[in-house]
């Protein structure tokens, strides 16, 4: 069975950093798209960023247009490990941020909360301005 793991967040002021983490067991993440959502308190679910590992050292990245420029989804197959590192953070980033992994191995974007079947816990990212 697949495991999400994340961590990483935690507070911190405007302009700031922070790296997430989410750690998978139960199969690799190797072919399946990797995906950040986050949610904001009173405001649906939204997708952050998706990695898909396409082979031969090539990965397919997708950010949403909120994040682009700022923030760096990544992998290391290795450790069967996918980062989020986030940079000029604004207090409108302040969210629970969920790692997700598809089913499947489908090509392409996938940046809707139904494509993805496995879930983390959540970790809180608290951006104070």
């Amino acid at each position: 069975q697949v495991q999400l793991v994340e961590s990483g967040g935690g507070l911190v002021q405007a302009g700031g950093s922070l790296r997430l983490s989410c750690a998978s067991s139960g199969r690799s993440i190797s072919g399946y798209a990797s995906g950040w959502f986050r949610q904001a308190p009173g405001k649906e679910r939204e997708f952050v960023a998706q990695i898909t590992w396409s082979g031969h050292y090539t990965y397919y990245k997708y950010y949403a247009d909120s994040v682009k420029d700022r923030f760096t989804i990544s992998v290391d197959n290795a450790k069967n490990t996918v980062y989020l590192q986030m940079n000029s953070l604004k207090p409108e980033d302040t969210a629970v941020y969920y790692c997700a992994a598809s089913s499947t191995v489908v090509p392409g974007t996938l940046n809707e909360l139904a494509e993805y079947y496995y879930w983390g816990q959540g970790t809180q990212v608290t951006v104070s301005s």
